[in-house]
Formats: C-alpha cells, structure tokens, sequence
C-alpha cells in the first residue's frame, strides 16, 4: 500500500486531498494543528497527526514515526497554508514573516524532515502554489509573493532531488471551493483600521480577500484530478486545476504590465488620489 503526508488537512483542499487519496488505496497520514480537527481525521480513518508545520522537532519525529511503520514515504503533499491580506505596508516585515513561515520556510522544513523516508521509496513531493504566484494582485502582495516562492524553490528542489529519485511537482490552483476566502477575510479585518492610510479603499480590500471564492472549483474536483496527476508514470513538473487556473497565467504573460496593473486597480478600488 502506498503512503502519501498530506499537511493542512482540516478543512477545503487538504482534507478533499486526504479523502481522495485514502478512497484510491493509499495508507494516509493528515496532519492538521487543531486537536479537534486531528479527532476529526482520526474518526475518518487517517492516521492523524497533530503538526505545527514550523515544529522541527515534531517533524523529526513524525519522520521517525512513518520509517518505523513503512520504511518509506511515497508522496508528500505541502499543503498548509494561508493568505495574509491587506496593504503590504499596513501589515509589515512581521505579516512577512508569518507568511513565508509557513507558506515556504515549512515547505522547506518539512520536505528536509522527510528526506530520508522519501528517498527510500524515490517518492514525489508535491508542493501547493497559487496563479497568485504569476498574477500579483494588489492587497494581497505578502501571499502572492510566498506562492512565487514556492514556484522558484520547486524547481530547485526538482533539479536537487532527482538524483536521489525524488521527484518535485508544483500545483497552481485556481478558485477552489474552500474556507480560503473565509480565513483570508479574518486576516484582512485585523489589519483595517482607521489608523490605516488604505482605510478609504476597505472595500477593495475585503473583495481581494473574497476573490479565491469566485465561481469556485469543488475542491473534491480539484482533489481527483491532483490524484490522477500523481498517479501517473511521469507526473508533470506543473499542474493548474480550477477556474482561471489557465486563464489567469495567460492574461499575465500575455496583457502588457500597464494595462494590466490598470485592471487590477481598477478590480480592486484603487483609483484616485488618496
């Protein structure tokens, strides 16, 4: 039986991911940071795992933990993750920080933790992007700068593992059907006051938060067509699934940098002198 991690399983992408992977046959460790959610997963069937992606000890030990029972890990899913929204200067070098902390530090971490175990099974790493990655829109600049991140430490992994047997995957999603939006707007909110200089454009703000909710894709769609990526003999190095998961890519190689920046203010009620 194949083993897959899959971290930030307690709700939208990740939990579909879960679900979907054990329906095909896999031996599925969920991870999740919330006691309830892990009593959640463990009520399903997954081997759960209470993780705090950022925890290096705690990966050390769920490294151990997965080589003693399999010997191997077969795919690894980075998928935890969030979108820090608002004005980049309202919420500063700390809002950074927690960004790439774990949309990317953890990917690092985990996928390091894991090494061993993959290596033994020349497993897959499949790393959660964004086209926030390759279309940066206003409001939204920490996330969208943690999702090209992503995109550039993917292919470096991809090229610094394969002689090891360890390939790198990178999925781009679009729209998804999830609590995204719903977290997103939580963190916009901390950040407008009054205080804020953007305070007048709010409304923009809490639109950017809302647009991951936009016609979104079924994230158990989303899950099945990630599984048959995974399941074939040569995975592909990029996936995109969702709405606008294409399109969105396209507009921004394709539309000139003005124009398209002009669209996207305009999107998001950034018009006129402040």
């Amino acid at each position: 039986m194949p083993v897959a991690l899959i971290t930030g399983c307690s709700s939208g992408i990740g939990r579909a991911l879960a679900d979907a992977f054990k329906a095909a046959g896999f031996q599925v460790w969920a991870s999740a940071r919330k006691a309830q959610d892990v009593t959640a997963l463990a009520a399903a069937g997954f081997t759960a795992v209470q993780l705090d992606v950022n925890d290096g000890p705690a990966l050390e030990h769920l490294a151990e933990r997965i080589n003693q029972q399999h010997g191997g890990l077969d795919v690894l899913i980075n998928n935890a993750g969030y979108g820090a929204m608002g004005p980049l200067l309202d919420g500063g070098v700390a809002a950074m920080q927690r960004q790439f902390e774990t949309n990317v530090f953890a990917i690092v971490g985990v996928t390091r933790a894991l090494f061993p175990v993959l290596r033994r099974a020349k497993g897959l790493v499949v790393n959660i992007g964004s086209v926030s990655g390759v279309l940066v829109t206003p409001f939204a600049g920490a996330y969208c700068a943690s999702k090209a991140a992503v995109h550039a430490l993917s292919d470096a992994l991809r090229m610094e593992l394969a002689p090891f047997g360890i390939r790198v995957m990178e999925v781009q999603p679009g729209a998804i059907q999830s609590s995204f939006a719903k977290n997103a707007g939580h963190e916009a909110e901390q950040l407008i006051n009054e205080q804020s200089p953007w305070f007048p454009l709010r409304e923009g703000i809490r639109a950017r938060a809302k647009a991951s909710q936009d016609k979104p894709t079924p994230a158990s769609d989303f899950a099945a067509e990630l599984l048959k990526a995974v399941q074939q003999s040569q995975p592909p190095r990029l996936v995109r699934i969702g709405n606008g998961s294409r399109a969105l890519p396209l507009l921004a190689s394709l539309l000139p940098k003005g124009l398209l920046e002009s669209s996207l203010m305009k999107r998001f009620g950034l018009r006129g002198p402040l």
